[in-house]
């Protein structure tokens, strides 16, 4: 990708220089044609015919002398070859046809159709989304998908123009949700509203609030409460204050972070798309598994047929939802038929490759990785 990237801003580069000399060019021959109007209609009825024409040729001789394609040709062919190298560039990392790396996979055709409506709700694309679902055939699951995430859009909607109160009502409502969570959303809702009464300049409505609504968070909050008290010293002008970045709209964007992440929370949904998370690991899958099949392109039916991937796929961290072991001796991932099995000196094989190498456990055998001699009997499966 660092690639593309150089070469578009490459070609970037050349079109703005090009664009400029262009346009430079033709300023000056703007500029030359206007002058040469205006002494034409400077002149007077009784001017001779020759010195009209005269002019005109002096105008040709100053475009001559300017040059304009000449000026142009070298800044027009260097942005002419970055161009054609680009698309060369792009075709060679970009692959037209992915579907080589199509496998014949059974899937729930409604939860697919499912998560696309959801990623609709979930951008407050509720039209697209209904319409969606319904040309699906899905339009009992789109009711309660859609009411969920408008009322977090109107939440997050208030919250942008500085209204708390249905945060505020939801947070207070979920309370008892909120807590196993470990989320401090509730205090950080409070806080803000707190700042923005004190920032009013009404100091009493604030210390009232605050006694009102933060002090049962004093306990676990102490410190950040202490903050928000000294706050109390500048009523109406907490901007010229050493606590001016509690008025940043940082905090606001970050509360609405929060807020989002947990109404998904609570509602049992992942906070990212899982439709934009599955074409995002997607895409770091997919070359690999396309460099497979072009090298393997005549063993397309067992590729179809394999219930494993041929070659390994690294993603990055946060694709990296579960814990997965794969044997070092035999390079199988573990199943729940053949789990990773702790051995007595601490390294980790699958169930299968201990039961060849103790010969079905009639033997002891010599860890591949150190040199400790193994009993079968007493290594102990391992749980992710």
């Amino acid at each position: 990708m660092d690639l593309i990237k150089d070469a578009f801003e490459r070609v970037t580069k050349k079109q703005k220089l090009s664009s400029s000399k262009t346009q430079e060019v033709l300023d000056l021959i703007d500029q030359e044609i206007k002058q040469t109007v205006q002494k034409i209609q400077s002149c007077n009825e009784y001017e001779s015919q020759v010195d009209f024409k005269s002019t005109i040729a002096e105008l040709k001789n100053k475009l001559k002398d300017i040059a304009p394609l000449g000026q142009t040709e070298s800044t027009q062919k260097e942005l002419n070859q970055a161009l054609s190298k680009y698309p060369k560039l792009l075709e060679k990392s970009f692959h037209p046809d992915i579907a080589k790396a199509y496998r014949n996979v059974e899937f729930d055709a409604q939860t697919v159709n499912e998560i696309i409506g959801s990623h609709f709700y979930r951008q407050g694309l509720f039209e697209l989304g209904d319409c969606f679902l319904s040309e699906a055939g899905e339009p009992e699951s789109a009711a309660a998908m859609k009411s969920q995430f408008q009322e977090m859009f109107q939440i997050v909607e208030a919250m942008k123009c500085q209204n708390l109160e249905p945060a505020l009502k939801w947070a207070i409502t979920n309370s008892d949700k909120l807590k196993p969570n470990g989320s401090d959303l509730l205090l950080k809702l409070h806080s803000l509203q707190y700042v923005a009464i004190l920032q009013k300049g009404d100091r009493d409505e604030a210390l009232h609030y605050a006694r009102t609504y933060l002090a049962p968070f004093a306990s676990d909050h102490m410190a950040e409460i202490q903050k928000l008290m000294v706050c109390l010293l500048y009523p109406g002008k907490l901007d010229t204050s050493p606590y001016f970045h509690l008025l940043s709209k940082a905090n606001w964007d970050k509360v609405i972070g929060e807020l989002t992440r947990q109404f998904c929370n609570i509602l049992g949904q992942s906070y990212e798309s899982p439709l934009s998370t599955t074409i995002a690991a997607g895409v770091q899958g997919l070359p690999p598994l396309l460099k497979f099949m072009n090298v393997m392109a005549g063993k397309r039916n067992e590729w179809q047929n394999m219930e494993q991937l041929p070659v390994p796929v690294e993603l990055d961290r946060e694709f990296q939802f579960h814990s997965v072991f794969v044997c070092p001796v035999s390079k199988e991932q573990a199943t729940d038929e053949n789990p990773p099995m702790l051995m007595s000196c601490g390294h980790v094989l699958c169930k299968q490759s201990i039961t060849k190498m103790s010969k079905n456990g009639t033997k002891t055998f010599k860890c591949p990785y150190c040199p400790s001699d193994i009993d079968s009997a007493q290594c102990k499966q391992l749980h992710f």
